[in-house]
């Protein structure tokens, strides 16, 4: 086992490389020039047509829920962040902390600022490109804007295929195995006597309760779960920052000299620490908002709407709730309460990492250690196990792509089933290869579907600009009705 993770870790340094770490930030500069900064220029108008649109009266809402589509942008918000609010955004940001140095948290920052043009883009295409199953149900994401938006059909056809593999693949890894692992790491470090795979057993009944009835039975459970973790997160970290308001400007101080430092906390050695700082901080930015990635795209193309752009500001506003809001408040707790002067970024003997420190951090907080102990353990058991579901939802349209509509219907049921085992295997794998495993399949993801989006960006940014300039728009005559329903299906 220490062989086959030895082997997994070298692929996952191969894959997370220089050449990753400048696709995805030139790209994301990119499309921010493209876009003409729009994460600055139109922060206010996105906040306002979405979480702020949420709390006006119906009548007077801006974005109401109209067009075709299986679920409300609220519930596709709601599916998406389930699949990025849990162990990506709580673990996630103490691993990058643990591995990578407080410095890696502002890489994270910037992988979350590019991170919304790149989602705002990637929703647009979804939902653009749109079509349907055999069952009348959205089918679409990074596959069906890459087949049937590039010109280069071969090359589309290639990438649409690459990617729902390890998409289909992935929701084991990223969306299953990793939040598995982490909620019963969770639940095991405060209950020491706990049996993993009695938590794993737990946790596969439950899931499957849910995911059996698809996207509906779905969106019904994290539109009520969701936002309660997610306010409770928020609000007792604030709490324990506020508890050690004086240590915040050492720890923002940490954070901006371990993003340029050449030496670790202890000294380290010149270069590593930055450059664990950069590695970590992109592969935890990407794992806990997922822009790039093009995961969140599948769930909000199924939302109900009448133009991409309402639909895609939903994405925006994930990304900076999720990176610049979530991720910001768990690193000042990490770094108020935990002594990590111990750790040399890149050579954590330790092995400090993932749930353990986030659980430590709110025990050493005046929670204390049992109430605050159990609190982050079930925060984090019930943001992985919710994070589960949803990527359940994404691996299985991948899985509908690759089959055809009309084979991939019939035998989703399949793959939801074996998202039942993987989850209780999961809860018994190794933190360190279970981690690797998911970065691998989060690149072979991300790159060719950031490739796809630079190329269509000329696309996304038109529809994006003749909606600021109030041009009606004009969906695709097949967006509805294509290949997808046919009996021979769209997939490879």
């Amino acid at each position: 086992m220490e062989a086959v993770t030895q082997f997994i870790r070298s692929i996952q340094d191969w894959v997370w490389g220089p050449v990753a770490w400048g696709i995805l930030l030139i790209g994301g500069l990119i499309l921010t020039i493209r876009l003409k900064g729009y994460q600055v220029t139109k922060f206010f108008h996105y906040m306002d047509n979405t979480i702020i649109d949420m709390f006006r009266k119906p009548q007077n809402k801006k974005n109401p829920i109209v067009g075709k589509g299986d679920i409300s942008a609220w519930q596709a918000l709601m599916t998406s962040f389930s699949a990025t609010m849990g162990v990506g955004t709580l673990a996630g940001t103490a691993t990058a902390i643990a591995w990578g140095g407080p410095g890696a948290v502002f890489w994270m920052w910037i992988v979350g600022f590019f991170g919304i043009a790149t989602k705002f883009n990637e929703v647009i295409l979804a939902c653009h490109f749109r079509g349907t199953n055999a069952k009348g149900e959205v089918l679409s994401g990074p596959f069906a804007y890459m087949e049937k938006g590039m010109k280069a059909k071969r090359l589309g056809k290639f990438l649409a295929i690459i990617f729902a593999f390890f998409g289909a693949l992935g929701a084991f890894g990223i969306g299953n195995m990793v939040q598995a692992n982490s909620a019963a790491g969770a639940i095991v470090h405060v209950f020491p006597g706990a049996n993993r795979v009695v938590i794993g057993v737990i946790a596969a009944i439950l899931i499957g309760l849910v995911i059996i009835g698809g996207i509906k039975s779905i969106a019904k459970v994290v539109d009520k779960v969701i936002p309660f973790l997610a306010l409770t997160a928020i609000v007792t970290s604030i709490l324990i920052i506020f508890s050690s308001i004086t240590d915040v400007p050492y720890a923002f101080g940490l954070i901006f000299r371990g993003a340029f430092s050449s030496a670790s906390l202890t000294g380290g050695v010149a270069g590593v620490a930055v450059m664990y700082a950069v590695r970590l901080g992109l592969q935890r930015g990407i794992f806990s908002n997922e822009a790039g990635l093009g995961s969140g795209a599948i769930a909000y193309s199924a939302a109900k709407s009448n133009h991409p752009v309402k639909t895609s500001m939903w994405g925006s506003f994930e990304v900076f709730l999720d990176t610049h809001v979530m991720c910001t408040l768990i690193a000042l707790v990490i770094l108020t309460q935990v002594d990590l002067s111990y750790i040399t970024p890149g050579f954590n003997t330790a092995n400090v990492t993932g749930a353990p420190l986030v659980i430590q951090s709110y025990q050493n907080s005046f929670f204390g250690a049992h109430f605050g102990g159990w609190l982050m353990a079930a925060l984090m058991a019930t943001f992985g196990f919710t994070t589960v579901i949803g990527w359940a939802y994404v691996g299985e349209k991948c899985f509908e792509y690759l089959l055809g509509s009309k084979w991939g219907v019939k035998l989703r049921i399949i793959y939801r089933f074996l998202i039942l085992p993987a989850t209780v295997f999961g809860t018994m794998g190794g933190v360190a290869l279970i981690w690797a495993i998911a970065d691998i399949m989060n690149a072979f993801m991300a790159l060719p579907n950031i490739i796809a989006v630079l190329i269509l960006s000329g696309v996304s940014a038109k529809i994006a600009s003749d909606y600021f300039k109030g041009k009606k728009y004009e969906p695709l005559p097949d967006s509805f009705n294509d290949g997808n329903s046919d009996e021979t299906g769209n997939g490879a």
